[in-house]
Order: C-alpha cells, then structure tokens, then sequence
C-alpha cells in the first residue's frame, strides 16, 4: 500500500494533552494518516479563559497545517466547544469547514453523528472534569435534544477533608473502572466518557467484556468512527475492536 495516498486527517488537540493522538493512531490502525496541530500554551490563564482562548484561536491553529492538503479535521478538545452550545458548535464547524475547503468537526459534533447513526437518545455521563464544566457538558447534551440519565464523576484523586482533584490527564483505568462498577445504571442508557484526554481504551476493552451489549462511547471514539466513515469509505474492515461495535448498529 502507498502510505501517502491514504485520506489525510488534521487533528487539533490542546498542548498538555497526551491521549488523544495515541488513542487515534490505535482507533485508525493504518486506514488514515493523522496529522496534528496543537493550540497554543495559556501561561496563566484559568480553565473557562483557556477554553474560551481555543475557539478564538482554532481558525489560525488550522491553519498551521499550511498548504498540505487535508481531506478532513477534527478538533479533539470537546470542553472549549461545550461553551458554544450545540447551534454554535454547528455553526462554528460549518464555517471553519468553508474557510479551509476541507470537512472541519469538533468531537462534540462527532459524538451527535454517532449517536443521530445508533439512534441512541439516552446518556449517562462519566466525568473527568471539574463540576462546573461537568454541567456545563450536561447541558450541552441536553441542548442537543438528548437525555441525560445522569452522572458518574471520574476525579483523578480523592484525598479525606479536601475536595477532589479533576484531571482528565491524571485518570487511570482503574480508577474508571471502579467508578462506573459502584454506580447504578440504568440497563438501557449509553455511556459517554467525555473529553479527548481522560484515557479510556483500555476500560472500554474491560467494560465491552462485562456489558456486550451496553454502548459505548467517548469523544476520541466517534471522531474516530466519522473519520473512517468520512474519509475512508464508510466502516469497512474496520480496523478496532471498538469501532466494530459501533459497526453493528451503524450499517
């Protein structure tokens, strides 16, 4: 196979984040080129300003990819796009897709395509983040006519007398794991683990083996699902355990 004629993906991640190219490099295994362009560093700046700096900045961190032609981009930093609502993460997407000439989608779009395709209507959501951005991701969701059964808060830490510590960067496995087996869950809701830095792979695979038929889904994961089904005809052969689940309920 010529490694350069695959379809070619730009994908914009936040500086620190350490999960989202590894996770589509193993998600795409080969079937699109992934090219990466990361936003600029906020020395300073708190959580909201830093998201909010991102969506200013997202058109000229696009265009860092120059004149190299893309076939597509995905913008993995759902939180700066949860501050948008789901009109104006539309909106935005539509018109960074006319400006470049090339299909622009944030994950947070990725994630409603997938679940508009499995026809899902139910989440329940497993959190990374601090509470008032966990909120602000429900009502997102809810915004975008979805219902919310509820939510599983994922903190990286937990330490007697003070308040949780919310990293997406710092969550282990295990530490997802055992969060989504204390919670109760209502048997027909999916699971959304949200963000495109709290790893997840390898709870997905172990939670997959538990729940066969529980969906299953993270912002990594369906931007990964509408990069095959949009640049790489459709779901054929394709190349993750993972995105095979989705196949079944998407073809």
């Amino acid at each position: 196979m010529d490694l350069l004629s695959l379809p070619r993906l730009g994908l914009v991640v936040p500086p620190e984040n350490p999960t989202a190219e590894p996770e589509f490099a193993t998600l795409l295994a080969g079937r699109v080129n992934v090219y990466t362009a990361r936003f600029p560093t906020t020395p300073g700046l708190g959580l909201k300003d830093m998201l909010e700096t991102y969506n200013r900045v997202l058109p000229d961190t696009l265009g860092r990819f120059g004149g190299m032609r893309l076939d597509g981009a995905v913008v993995a930093c759902s939180a700066s796009h949860y501050l948008l609502g789901p009109d104006g993460d539309r909106a935005f997407c539509a018109e960074l897709s006319e400006r470049t000439g090339y299909p622009v989608w944030s994950s947070t779009q990725a994630i409603l395509a997938t679940c508009a395709a499995l026809g899902i209507c139910r989440l329940t959501l497993v959190s990374p983040y601090q509470p008032w951005l966990t909120d602000t991701s429900r009502a997102f969701w809810e915004a975008a006519g979805l219902t919310v059964d509820g939510v599983v808060s994922v903190p990286a830490r937990e330490t007697p007398g003070e308040e949780p510590h919310h990293d997406p960067y710092q969550v282990t496995t295990a530490r997802i794991l055992d969060r989504v087996a204390a919670s109760d869950l209502p048997a027909d809701t999916a699971l959304l683990f949200t963000g495109t830095g709290m790893g997840t792979l390898a709870a997905l695979a172990e939670l997959a083996r538990r729940e066969p038929g529980r969906t299953l889904l993270t912002s990594n994961l369906a931007s990964a699902w509408w990069a095959l089904r949009s640049l790489a005809d459709g779901h054929a052969d394709a190349p993750h355990p993972l995105l095979r689940r989705l196949r079944t309920a998407t073809v």
